[in-house]
């Protein structure tokens, strides 16, 4: 009886009789296995938008919140001296970071450890090229790029973080992304001006993600750098930057003041000293005199205003 019912709706939705209700054709329509209609889709298979989160204020605007200065010289930059040497654990999770930016930026994902740290393979929609990858570990087909890239940091204003800063802006999943090796290799450390996406739809995030990396670490642009920015927002005026909240920088500290030394100051001879007055030796001298030293008016020598022994009287001795 069962097989007739599917049967008989059929002739009646055919012939007009009744309307069909997808309800009434669910009913209908055989049962399905408990294998298909008890375990959902697997979100591992979804497609994974790479990247951070954009939802703060418009990116034009934040933009227009940037310094606009020119490049500062490179001297002194060291990659793994002044941003570390390896990735961190920004977010204290026990996993560094490259293995967190992997799984946030992949689908299907597979792990070598039952921690679920490190990664064995994944599906990547790259960013850069439009393009699927499917990855495994050591496979080189995927980097991870930073977005602002660090060499750039350090001419863009990096010169003036802290050493903990520095490490913060290498290791912050805001300016970190998953992309194709070879796309971030030809991007190296250049700015928006100087090298966009080829994937066209992403350019609007792309610059958008750098606007916020440089807002949060009080990061400059150069003037022709803002301009590309400006230039590929205005095809995407709504575009949202990432809520952040700018650091504080750490004042430099002045080099430490030798403490001073409580020995007595050497006494310079006055300039404007009275020389000793011309005298006659054996003459008398007055009471005001009387310490005084004279020079002798013929002989150059040195006298004082004095008594003697034998002799009460001061003179020039």
């Amino acid at each position: 009886m069962k097989h007739l019912i599917p049967f008989i709706l059929a002739i009646l939705v055919l012939t007009g009789t009744v309307v069909a209700d997808p309800a009434l054709l669910e009913l209908a329509s055989p049962a399905k296995s408990a294998t298909t209609s008890s375990v959902p889709a697997s979100s591992g298979n979804a497609k994974v938008l790479p990247g951070p989160k954009l939802e703060g204020p418009g990116a034009l605007a934040t933009l227009n919140t940037l310094k606009v200065k020119g490049k500062a010289p490179a001297t002194g930059y060291n990659r793994n001296g002044k941003f570390g040497n390896g990735w961190k654990d920004f977010n204290g999770n026990k996993c560094d970071e490259r293995q967190d930016t992997l799984k946030r930026d992949m689908s299907g994902v597979k792990y070598k450890d039952a921690k679920k740290c490190q990664l064995a393979s994944g599906i990547l929609a790259d960013s850069y090229t439009g393009t699927t990858i499917k990855w495994k570990v050591n496979s080189g087909s995927v980097d991870i790029d930073h977005m602002v890239a660090l060499k750039n940091v350090w001419i863009s204003g990096g010169q003036q973080l802290s050493q903990d800063q520095r490490l913060a802006v290498a290791n912050d999943p805001l300016n970190l992304m998953a992309s194709q090796a070879s796309a971030n290799r030809s991007k190296g450390d250049a700015n928006a001006a100087e090298w966009l996406p080829s994937h066209k739809p992403f350019r609007c995030r792309y610059v958008a993600i750098q606007i916020s990396v440089k807002k949060k670490y009080a990061l400059a642009v150069t003037r022709p750098e803002a301009d590309a920015m400006r230039r590929v927002l205005n095809t995407c005026p709504k575009q949202k930057a990432a809520k952040v909240t700018p650091i504080k920088l750490v004042a430099t500290k002045a080099p430490p003041v030798a403490p001073k030394s409580h020995a007595a100051p050497t006494k310079k001879p006055s300039v404007n000293a009275t020389k000793p007055p011309a005298v006659s030796p054996g003459a008398f001298c007055a009471k005001a005199d009387k310490g005084s030293r004279g020079i002798g008016k013929k002989n150059g020598k040195s006298y004082t205003c004095k008594t003697s022994s034998t002799d009460t009287r001061l003179r020039w001795r």
